[in-house]
């Protein structure tokens, strides 16, 4: 009991602290699906946007608590210099995954096409005519017209100039197993 005593302000600004990214979470989340189901963005990146809004609240929750708690701002700063070293050189190498991770980010705010358009990229060496079938975290989804599917990366898609050709076009099967348009 006289644990509690001892750190009741720190408890309580815990609690209001918790309280707080809790109620910015929701606003957060709802923004994320209103604006979402707006642009016509398929539940699951939504969700998945909204998982990234989420982490980056607990990695704030986690800094403003330490502080809370009594750590100083130099002990933060030795920790997280030397976190953010290690980090730093484990993410030059997987540079390209977390290039693909902020362009699907880019991408769910201001992206113009949409799951179901048919889009022309034009690449100099290997220019794809498809159709969008779903826009994932790392990579879009495109399905050709022979039937293939192509896995593009996220931040390809961004360097590249892109035409749309048909907005929701929707592959139909037809009586020979293909699919037309």
């Amino acid at each position: 009991m006289e644990f509690f005593e001892t750190y009741k302000s720190e408890f309580l600004a815990s609690i209001i602290l918790l309280a707080i990214l809790l109620i910015i979470r929701f606003i957060a989340k709802t923004l994320i699906r209103k604006i979402g189901h707006k642009a016509g963005i398929n539940d699951a990146r939504i969700h998945l946007i909204s998982r990234y809004a989420t982490a980056t609240l607990v990695l704030i929750w986690l800094l403003i608590e330490t502080i809370i708690l009594g750590a100083k701002f130099e002990d933060l700063a030795l920790v997280f210099s030397s976190v953010f070293a290690i980090i730093g050189i484990a993410l030059f190498a997987i540079w390209s995954i977390l290039s693909n991770i902020t362009s699907g980010i880019i991408m769910f705010f201001n992206f113009p096409y949409k799951v179901g358009d048919k889009i022309l990229i034009h690449d100099k060496d290997f220019p794809i005519e498809a159709i969008i079938e779903d826009i994932a975290a790392f990579q879009l989804h495109l399905r050709l017209d022979n039937g293939d599917l192509v896995t593009y990366p996220n931040n390809l898609i961004l360097q590249k100039p892109v035409t749309l050709l048909k907005k929701d076009a929707i592959a139909l099967p037809l009586d020979d197993g293909t699919d037309a348009i």
